[in-house]
């Protein structure tokens, strides 16, 4: 049921949180959001279903902020939790804020500000890995536009590298829905293209779309007010053997958003994207699932190779700036060397995690 209150109206920013289970982590999360210098900020707590006590964490907000409400639904997952979220929101613009992340102060008065003097559809800001471990330190990341403002004519000029720019995994646009405020009617019109069964790269079946449809967009060079949380759950992660499943669906769904708007050929783009993500499927299945044993994990390796779609991207891929390690990898997944990959994965990722380097949002 929805908290009731008399009016809505009068938001600049409607912020939407999913909330699921995080009852340790939700309080900085909403505090950080009622802690913003931006004025005009309605919160939107989307219980998913939680089964802790999130769910009466957020009606205690509700019932002391009034800007704050609340949306108690059944779990159906992330997309389903923010796509109700934007059902409710009425604010001109739209920002989106997972419920164990946190925010810096400043994040929406700058973006807002940005966002009305040019009268953006997007405006785009960076985020920082946070880890709970603190052994490893923090990584920034945005998006790899490098104006301030682009007119319509310059969002189209970034066409040709949206989704793969030639280097493994090379997305100029930043998927992330988080370091992003959208016009809140765009997003209505482009939410009709969010699957709910796509669980891996989610935010690309919106931030996508609403970037193809983008007159003006806005970004905020050298801004990273987004505090991505990773704590050592997520470092080593669970096995995940549905993982090459959600690649494909993900890449389906692109194609099919690409093909609608039919504004520019994002296909083969599209392929190289999907081959990163099956080498990054591969290394899932091996060091993730290597407990499996050798033998099991490298027949499952093999049939992920094998898969006509792979073997087709495999061919057909035109990523012209792979590093030597990446081009020797996917020639070893090429010709069959299944073995070889398992142990220069396993050797590789053990020596990581135990060194504490590196952490690869997906």
């Amino acid at each position: 049921m929805e908290n009731n209150r008399e009016t809505y109206g009068g938001y600049q920013i409607s912020v939407i949180v999913p909330v699921y289970n995080v009852e340790q982590y939700l309080k900085r999360c909403v505090d950080s959001i009622l802690a913003q210098t931006a004025e005009g900020l309605e919160i939107i707590l989307v219980d998913d279903g939680s089964t802790d006590g999130s769910g009466a964490l957020c009606d205690a907000y509700a019932a002391q902020y009034g800007q704050i409400r609340v949306h108690h639904k059944k779990n159906g997952g992330l997309t389903s939790a923010w796509k109700a979220g934007l059902a409710l929101a009425s604010g001109k613009y739209t920002g989106f804020v997972d419920s164990d992340d946190w925010i810096d102060p400043d994040m929406y008065e700058r973006m807002l500000a940005l966002a009305e003097r040019e009268q953006a559809d997007m405006t785009v800001c960076g985020l920082v890995f946070d880890f709970e471990d603190p052994r490893i330190p923090k990584r920034e990341e945005i998006s790899n536009f490098r104006r301030e403002v682009y007119s319509r004519r310059e969002v189209e000029n970034l066409f040709p590298t949206l989704i793969n720019d030639g280097y493994f995994f090379g997305r100029t646009l930043q998927p992330a829905r988080v370091t992003k405020l959208f016009r809140t009617e765009l997003l209505r019109e482009n939410v009709k293209y969010c699957d709910e069964r796509v669980a891996l790269g989610e935010d690309l079946q919106i931030t996508f779309p609403v970037f193809l449809d983008t007159q003006k967009l806005c970004v905020l060079q050298n801004f990273y007010p987004y505090h991505y949380w990773i704590n050592n759950k997520s470092i080593t992660g669970k096995y995940d053997e549905g993982y090459m499943d959600k690649v494909r669906l993900l890449s389906e769904r692109l194609l099919f958003i690409s093909r609608d708007k039919d504004v520019y050929d994002f296909e083969p783009q599209i392929r190289n994207d999907f081959l990163s993500m099956t080498v990054l499927a591969v290394k899932n299945e091996i060091y993730r699932n290597y407990k499996a044993g050798r033998r099991a994990v490298t027949a499952n390796v093999r049939a992920i190779c094998e898969d006509p779609q792979v073997r087709d991207a495999i061919a057909r891929h035109t990523m012209d700036k792979l590093s030597s390690s990446i081009r020797l990898y996917i020639w070893l997944m090429e010709k069959g060397h299944y073995t070889l990959c398992y142990w220069l994965v396993l050797i590789f990722f053990k020596a990581n995690y135990y060194l504490r380097r590196e952490y690869k949002r997906q």
